[in-house]
């Protein structure tokens, strides 16, 4: 929850308003701002305070504890122009806080923590537990120092300015090892154990197996993920309240899926009981991992519990990103987050250029030339599959005649897949033109290079058969001189000479052009790969000079 508090009239009318904009995220705390700073201090995650800096200040510093406990504090000034994060950037959320609050309010985020304002990410929010010398590690990357990544386990990390070597060390591990004085230890969720359990076998005998297992193999329950068992331990109390008391979830699998898990320690006794061979072990390793720990018995007398513990490979992360048509003001906040995220950015070199100012210090950039998307494909998926956080660009929409179609086509389900859609070049056009594209519509490439000829044409007669507005992508190149004219006749067969049709080159660029003529009038020869042509439909009209399909027909009835 986040408090707010206000002490004047117009420091009040900007708190109502973020109220407004998330009642279920905000509670008003009334009263004497002392009093009320106080009591939203106690009971809140965040607090945002439409008082000066200052005042804030002292209210504050009697109730500090430190970093690990103290809420994130934003101020925002009496003229609603800031929105300062003052206490808490990351370990309280403040500096996102102060961003999103901006965004609210229409005023400047004011961030002062040096990572951020350098566009590092800090270690301490990378949503990783984590131990050791965060502040030390962080000037040295600050500093341009030699910091070593040592990733023991692969996991996808956002991108980070490091080093071969180096006298500072950011270690990712499951190990349970001490952070050396110049490191940094990341605790990626990597290892699951699998429990099995007999009816009313105590916490303590589970939770006891579980700790002792992790600490005879040196491993860390900083990295616990999960404990797994087979569905008919769901409500086993002893399991649930040891995942409840290591702060894990519970995830179960049916018997049959179990069975299908090959183990190295299967037995009669849980096959006679739940209708699987192995519980432990094949819980831990239903979905894959090195099996780290084999089957182990709790010391009771009779042993109740068994568990066993796998380290599953790190799952990476491929965000297929949508560009947009050029504009950087068309370039969408989600996909801006997504190249900022991506610790490997994978693209035609041209669009990289045009966003290489937005991606992080350490951003490992794979960009090659055109012609090459089936194998920039196969690498974006091969670096995910490696453990990295990978974005895949494309120009408008990333779907659309772009790159997520030969991404996954290559991608399996070992990784995650994120589409970031962005604004098509047909929609950039038609917003240019007015609006050709107010009725059913459809989008062709008369690009032959894929798919041959002899499909493209049937589809251009059907369109123009069905009487849809038609976008051309990939209209006309030098070495594609009569796929347009042909196109254009097509589509002339059933349609007025008179027939509105739209032409824009590099739509939402600096030197943008866009103009509206007939079917009859088009010349081919003025079009190039970098146009778009919209042929409107039957009841598509120049209105005022735009281009307008109506959303219904009416307008063509008999006024009479």
């Amino acid at each position: 929850m986040i408090g707010l508090i206000s002490a004047t009239a117009a420091g009040a009318a900007a708190r109502d308003r973020l109220a407004a904009a998330w009642p279920e995220r905000t509670r008003v705390y009334e009263g004497p701002v002392g009093e009320a700073v106080r009591a939203a201090f106690a009971e809140c995650e965040q607090l945002v305070c439409f008082l000066a800096t200052g005042a804030v200040v002292r209210l504050l510093a009697p109730l500090l504890a430190g970093k690990a406990a103290d809420p994130g504090v934003v101020c925002v000034d009496e003229g609603g122009r800031f929105t300062v994060s003052l206490l808490g950037g990351h370990g309280g959320g403040a500096n996102a806080l102060a961003r999103e609050v901006g965004e609210v309010l229409g005023a400047e985020p004011v961030v002062t923590t040096a990572t951020d304002a350098v566009g590092l990410p800090g270690l301490d929010t990378l949503g990783l537990p984590y131990e050791g010398s965060v502040a030390a590690v962080s000037r040295a990357l600050l500093d341009g120092e030699p910091v070593a990544l040592e990733a023991e386990v692969a996991w996808p990390l956002p991108p980070l300015p490091v080093a071969p070597q180096g006298s500072y060390t950011i270690r990712v591990t499951d190990r349970a090892v001490a952070p050396g004085e110049r490191e940094v230890l990341l605790r990626p969720p990597s290892l699951v154990v699998g429990v099995g359990a007999s009816k009313g076998a105590p916490v303590e005998e589970v939770l006891g197996l579980v700790e002792e297992a992790l600490r005879d193999a040196g491993l860390s329950p900083r990295s616990l993920a999960e404990l797994a068992t087979v569905d008919a331990k769901a409500q086993e109390p002893g399991i649930v309240a040891a995942a409840e008391r290591l702060g894990v979830p519970l995830v179960t699998y049916s018997a049959e899926e179990l069975a299908a898990v090959e183990v190295p320690n299967p037995s009669d006794a849980p096959l006679a009981a739940v209708g699987t061979p192995s519980v432990a072990e094949a819980a831990a390793l239903v979905r894959g991992g090195e099996l780290l720990v084999p089957k182990k018995k709790s010391a009771g007398k009779p042993a109740m519990a068994t568990c066993a513990v796998v380290r599953r490979p790190a799952r990476g992360r491929l965000a297929v990103v949508g560009l947009g048509p050029g504009a950087r003001d068309l370039l969408t906040p989600r996909a801006a987050a997504e190249l900022r995220r991506a610790s490997v950015l994978v693209g035609l070199d041209q669009y990289v250029d045009q966003i290489r100012d937005l991606l992080r210090p350490g951003t490992r950039v794979l960009e090659s030339g055109l012609g090459a998307e089936e194998e920039r494909a196969r690498t974006a998926v091969a670096q995910a599959r490696k453990g990295h956080a990978v974005a895949l660009i494309g120009s408008g929409d990333a779907g659309v005649y772009a790159m997520a179609s030969p991404a996954l086509a290559e991608a399996s389900d070992d990784i995650d897949v994120v589409g970031v859609p962005g604004v098509t070049a047909a929609l950039a056009a038609g917003a240019i033109l007015g609006a050709p594209l107010g009725h059913d519509h459809v989008s062709i490439s008369l690009s032959d290079l894929h798919t041959p000829w002899e499909v493209i044409e049937r589809r251009v007669r059907a369109a123009a058969e069905s009487d849809l507005v038609v976008t051309f992508y990939n209209p006309r190149s030098r070495g594609r001189d009569w796929q347009l004219p042909k196109a254009l006749s097509i589509l002339a067969g059933h349609r007025e000479p008179t027939t509105p049709v739209g032409v824009v080159r590099n739509a939402s660029r600096p030197d943008e052009s866009g103009r509206v003529t007939t079917l009859a009038a088009l010349d081919p020869a003025t079009v190039d790969m970098m146009t778009v042509v919209t042929v409107g439909n039957t009841a598509t009209r120049r209105i005022a000079g735009r281009m307008v399909t109506p959303r219904g027909y009416r307008w063509q009835e008999d006024p009479k």
